[in-house]
């Protein structure tokens, strides 16, 4: 059988990030709106929804990050893409909260088969040393990727509502069949099928990755500042939209509706991130690629607990704008960073792993931070958004405990 699996590595993980957040915005942008206005969804189903998928991700991110570990990084995004795919293509073709709920699980399980293997991937075909850079790069590509699928999902939108998550479905398992045609494998090295099929073998490549988490500070503190996010982050981003629409949209080309300018403000908040992206990588590049980048981590964790109070306490629609895009830009500068600096604390043979237990961690936090805070939004909105800036608080400090160490890094793969 002829192999077609020789794309360049660095080229494929760019492409890939491209695609993703394309088909991954064409689906999200007009969500919401779609749950409600075609779904009928009211907001507790709306609160089940995210439920639902927090559940799914939390309960199946150890066991599919072990397959990206165990068999292969390449199989086991195939395997997500498909999923996802499925789920969108569920929820757009069978408007019933139910399905949506189904839906829900398919995707969320599908993501935790891309959760870190796609990183760790590429850092096992590259190297740790090169991964920094090309972490930074390919989030470029993906603002790109999302600025195009915000402005086809609005233009598709019009069309049906329905219509831009069919198509994003369709293009998940579409890129799953051409990951697996052209994305190579070269330095992973899967675990024998005398062995693999153990449950032994199972239980010591999840131990290996307690054991990273308990003998390095970085995957310790990581582990931490990731369930801390999650406590904050599940209720304001359910809770965001929620106030933003008691302002009085502006009529602009003609409409004021919601959707349009739900719309136009991700591509403007998309577009803020990409320039900001750009600039700190052309003007401050050894600062985002630094071994130890506690400093600027800390800066950006800042920022965001900034943006959280300025909007919880915003009276005007732009100063609300203003806030969410500065939390937004934040966000967007942190991920490479953070993923870089976990990935070079981390061997190969469980780097999939770990990063898994690192979106766990997540999960986790917004499963058991959700639901309360939501419940204090019912009595007073600007409270429970309070509440989360406040939970967010200590991440800066986190940062700023950690020191570099003389421990000898995991050589590259």
């Amino acid at each position: 059988m002829v192999s077609y699996r020789s794309a360049d590595p660095t080229r494929t993980y760019y492409v890939y990030n491209a695609a993703w957040a394309f088909l991954g915005a064409l689906s999200f942008t007009l969500s919401a709106v779609y749950y409600v206005r075609h779904a009928g969804l009211n907001p507790l189903q709306m609160v089940l929804v995210g439920t639902t998928l927090e559940l799914a991700c939390f309960l199946f991110e150890i066991p599919t990050g072990l397959v990206a570990d165990l068999y292969s990084r390449r199989l086991s995004l195939v395997i997500g893409f498909v999923l996802i795919g499925a789920g969108f293509l569920l929820q757009a073709l069978v408007p019933a909260f139910l399905a949506i709920l189904a839906a829900q699980v398919l995707w969320g399980v599908g993501f935790t088969f891309t959760s870190g293997a796609d990183q760790a991937w590429i850092t096992d075909e590259i190297g740790a040393d090169r991964a920094d850079r090309v972490f930074v790069r390919a989030q470029q590509f993906e603002l790109g990727g999302t600025i195009a699928g915000t402005v086809t999902a609005g233009a598709l939108g019009l069309v049906g509502l329905s219509l831009p998550m069919v198509i994003s479905g369709a293009g998940m398992i579409l890129l799953a069949l051409v990951l697996n045609a052209v994305m190579p494998e070269r330095n992973f090295h899967r675990t024998p099928p005398a062995e693999r099929e153990t449950f032994r073998q199972v239980t010591d490549t999840f131990k290996s990755g307690l054991d990273a988490a308990r003998r390095r500070p970085v995957v310790r503190t990581l582990l931490v500042i990731s369930l801390i996010a999650g406590l904050a982050s599940e209720a304001f981003d359910r809770l965001w939209s929620v106030k933003l629409l008691t302002f009085d949209f502006p009529t602009v080309f003609g409409t004021s509706d919601p959707a349009f300018w739900f719309t136009a403000l991700a591509l403007a908040g998309t577009l803020l991130s990409l320039c900001a992206s750009l600039l700190l990588n052309r003007f401050s590049a050894e600062r985002l690629q630094a071994s130890h980048p506690t400093g600027i981590l800390a800066t950006l964790a800042a920022l965001d607990v900034l943006g959280m109070f300025l909007f919880a306490f915003a009276g005007h629609l732009w100063l609300a704008l203003a806030a969410l895009w500065l939390r937004q830009i934040a966000d967007t500068v942190t991920s490479p960073i953070h993923a870089a600096w976990l990935n070079r604390h981390v061997d190969s043979r469980s780097r999939a792993t770990v990063l898994s237990m690192v979106s766990q961690a997540n999960a986790i936090g917004q499963v058991a931070g959700g639901p309360p805070l939501g419940a204090l939004g019912r009595t007073s909105l600007r409270g429970a958004l309070l509440a989360s800036g406040l939970i967010w608080l200590p991440i800066p400090a986190l940062y700023l405990r950690l020191r570099p160490t003389r421990a000898k890094q995991p050589d590259p793969a």
